[in-house]
Formats: C-alpha cells, structure tokens, sequence
C-alpha cells in the first residue's frame, strides 16, 4: 500500500482546476483518471462556452462560482495564453409568451451581479444580427468562448510545475475509510491500495458510482446519478452570427442554442435524451427536432445542412421530469468523514466556475 496526501478522482476541467488549487498550497497531489488521457468525458464534450452566470437561482452555488469563477478564468486565459473570445451572445424572445420571462431572466442577471446585460428590442438585436428572428432579446458581453482542452492542459501544467502528478488508466474501484485515513482501491494490470489523507471525488458522471462503493461512507449522503444525454449538430456553412445565440430556456436546459469554437465551426445543441448507459453516438432522427428549434431564431437554415456532430453527458442527481439541481459538493461537515469532498452533478457551467470550484474545496478542507 503506497500513502499519498491527496487523490483527486477524475481529470476532467474541474477535477485539474482543484488538484492545481491543491498544489499550490503545498499539497502532494496524485490525480487519478480511469481514461488514457485527461478529460475525454464531459470536458470535452460541452459548448466550450464561458458562461456569464444569468440562469442560475440567485444566491446558489452555481450562481456565485460562475460569476467569480467567470471573472478567473478570463484573468488566467489571458496571463497563460489560452485561447479564448468575449464574443457576447444574445438571448432571445420569439413570440409574445417569452417577454416577462425575458425581462425576469434580465432581473436574475442583475441580482447574480452579472451587470453588463442589455435588453434589446427588435431592431436594436436585428443591428447586431440581421438574420436573427426575435420581438426582443438580451445581450450578454461577458460570454465567450473558449479552447476546452487548451485549458485543461493549462492547469495540468500549473499542477505538474507544483510537483502533482495525473496518473491514467487508475480507475477508482473502490474504497475504505480506516484510522483516519481514506483507502483507495484502483483497478488496471497495475492496481493497488492507496491510503490518502484526502480524496476529492470528482469524477462527473461516475462521482455516484464511486462515493457508494466507499466503506465508511453515510449512504444517506449519496445521491443517486441519471445520464443526461445532449446531442449536438453541425453546421458546414459559415457563420451568419457573429455572436452566440440561444433560445430562452426551459425548465430543463438552455435550450437548442448556436455556438462556434474559435475556429468559426457552427454547432447547435445540445438536446436533452435521458440514458440507461454512456455512450456517445449522435442519432441522425433527432435533426427534425433541431431545424424545428433552431427555426424559431433562424429562418435562413437550409434543409439538410445539419450533421450529426457530438454528443456528451450531463452529470445529474435528478432524473426526468426534476428540475436541475445546484452544484453538490459536499464536505466533511456534511457526510462526517475528515477528509473527503465528493463532487455531485458538477454539469455546466462547470468549466467557468472551475477555478472558483478549486477555491471552493480548499475552504472546505481547511474548515
């Protein structure tokens, strides 16, 4: 059995953002991915978008570490050469139903203190976009976009330069709290025991899976994991925007939205598809679905320009018909094992706030 001072269990852009939080205290850090690289998962398989913190319920945790960690992350992308843009995007109202939930998202914008947000009528938004269709919008300048895995390179190197270390193919079977101390069982040809004085559980979709199979746990603490699938489509055409567009959102999601990387590569998604199981694979039937959704705010898609794209899992503890839930990270004050953070439904806007997030773990150690 090797001894360590701290796991983290999952290299996606938050598991990285702590264990180089981690480092930079002085903490020995081993970041422990089941994968062969660092963040082929969820990390790679979002939007890429730098959120400005509209959405989330005022007050929750999603809210204030997106709004701070939004503010991080553009400082970091600028200090360390990552490739980002502050295109700005537009959220928009296409019939007369949207207006009051137009204005009141505008109002929680103000209250998240995200106050570069301008409310547009339908001239101001069709100035900025001629191709647009709305009655009204809001304009959002602090929303960018963003190298997904330029950064998470970025803060694995942070986190090397500190000594961390991530290692791939250690795939976390299992655990024990014992005298202490937390025992970790990873799987491969080259499995063993590690006895770690912390463990930060952040690994996605699979943090349910993994905090049940550990002894000592209070089951009564973990939460029960659905997959929420979203699918995206591509567009092969250039851009007719120049900023993000997306619809108003449900109740669910953000809605069928358009976004670009920083290569000018339109996309549009993603869907919601609840799954039993993981798997990526993009079901060209669902493109009706889209051009009806992206039709609402561009009239101008032309038939059969959509190509099935990518698809990716949002990590929920509430399955269909819930609504989604705030970030869960829950630590020792809350299970009772000193020690250990465990990371639930960390979805977007998870890349934002990941620095803030990293923040967030460190207090919750000291504490």
């Amino acid at each position: 059995m090797e001894k360590i001072d701290c796991a983290v269990i999952g290299a996606g852009v938050v598991g990285l953002a702590i264990a180089r939080a981690l480092a930079f205290e002085g903490r020995e850090v081993v970041v422990l991915e089941r994968a062969s690289a660092i963040g082929t998962e969820t990390s790679a398989r979002s939007s890429e978008v730098i959120h400005a913190g509209i959405y989330y319920p005022t007050g929750s945790w999603k809210a204030r570490l997106c709004v701070a960690g939004r503010v991080a992350l553009y400082r970091y992308c600028e200090e360390h050469g990552i490739p980002h843009r502050r295109c700005g995007k537009l959220i928009v109202a296409t019939d007369v139903n949207e207006l009051e939930p137009l204005k009141a998202l505008h109002e929680k914008a103000i209250r998240n203190d995200v106050n570069d947000v301008r409310h547009l009528d339908a001239s101001a938004a069709r100035a900025l976009e001629p191709e647009l269709n709305c009655i009204a919008a809001l304009f959002s300048g602090s929303t960018g976009i963003i190298d997904s895995h330029a950064l998470m390179l970025g803060y694995q190197g942070d986190l090397e330069a500190c000594g961390g270390v991530v290692a791939v193919h250690a795939d976390v079977k299992g655990g024990k709290v014992e005298e202490g101390r937390i025992i970790l069982e990873t799987g491969g040809s080259d499995g063993l025991q590690l006895s770690c004085n912390s463990v930060v559980n952040s690994a996605g979709f699979r943090a349910p899976d993994i905090a049940q199979k550990l002894e000592g746990l209070p089951q009564t603490s973990v939460p029960k994991g659905f997959l929420c699938k979203g699918s995206y489509y591509t567009y092969a055409g250039r851009s007719p925007f120049k900023h993000l567009i997306y619809p108003m959102p449900n109740e669910v999601a953000l809605g069928v939205h358009l976004t670009f990387d920083l290569g000018g590569q339109v996309r549009f998604g993603p869907d919601v598809e609840w799954v039993e199981e993981v798997n990526y694979d993009v079901d060209p039937k669902r493109a009706d679905q889209f051009y009806d959704a992206v039709g609402r705010y561009w009239s101008g898609l032309p038939a059969g320009a959509l190509s099935p794209g990518y698809a990716g899992i949002r990590p929920r503890t509430v399955g269909p018909g819930g609504l989604p839930q705030d970030f869960e990270i829950q630590g020792p004050a809350d299970h009772g094992v000193p020690g250990l953070i465990n990371l639930f439904a960390m979805e977007s806007p998870g890349l934002t706030a990941s620095l803030a997030i990293g923040n967030r773990v460190l207090q919750l150690l000291a504490a």
